[in-house]
């Protein structure tokens, strides 16, 4: 059988001490292909779980294993984010300055490819997310949507396998919020890529494979038993 995406033992995040549990003794497993939400009310631990699994932030105790290594003895943490993970939030942090495309390639600046090779894949990721005609436009001459879209582009860019998404659809509006969420379900198909979303919203976790909710840090229901 083949080892899971990703794989939680025991998973703690403390603060103020240790007397504040972010996240309490978290177990979770996501196989290849899946689309699982983790949803929650503010301050479940959802989004510390995401920072964790992202190596963004770091466990007080427990174990995360992705690609079936451990992210405790990986020393190429900033290789990991960049070339395995995607990574999207619910706040885009693109520069305002650069247009679609160049926000697209900056995240493939570092990898060897070289300038011509970035912008073409640049262009193709943003036809891709269906973004023809609006490649050259800053984010501010864009839409919520449009600037998500280029977001999701530039977290694909370096072809990762693991997608990780906290609230990417928060900011959107209902016909934004179905495009991002048909990409993503198209992704799976055509690239079968895993993805791990947050979310608060209980009509945008329904799209997933499956819903994980957390309560005070700790998991209270995973249909694959956590």
């Amino acid at each position: 059988m083949e080892r899971p995406v990703i794989e939680v033992e025991g998973l703690v995040r403390s603060f103020e001490g240790e007397t504040v549990h972010a996240v309490d003794h978290v177990d979770l497993v996501v196989h290849r292909g899946e689309f699982v939400a983790i949803t929650g009310s503010s301050g479940s631990g959802k989004s510390t779980l995401l920072h964790l699994l992202a190596a963004l932030d770091t466990p007080t105790g427990g174990r995360v294993r992705v690609f079936g290594r451990d992210l405790s003895d990986r020393r190429d943490l900033d290789q990991y984010r960049r070339r395995e993970l995607g990574l999207v939030f619910q706040l885009h942090n693109l520069l305002p300055h650069l247009s679609a495309r160049e926000n697209v390639e900056i995240a493939m600046f570092g990898t060897g490819r070289s300038r011509r090779i970035r912008r073409e894949r640049a262009q193709r990721l943003l036809v891709d997310v269906r973004l023809v005609g609006r490649e050259e436009r800053e984010p501010p001459k864009l839409s919520g949507g449009e600037r998500q879209r280029v977001a999701i582009a530039r977290a694909l860019a370096n072809e990762p396998e693991l997608l990780l998404a906290d609230e990417p659809t928060g900011n959107l509006d209902s016909k934004s919020t179905g495009q991002v969420l048909e990409l993503f379900e198209r992704l799976r198909q055509e690239r079968g890529i895993t993805v791990v979303m947050v979310t608060h919203d209980p009509a945008v976790a329904a799209t997933a494979d499956r819903t994980v909710q957390m309560d005070e840090g700790r998991i209270v229901h995973d249909p694959a038993g956590g």
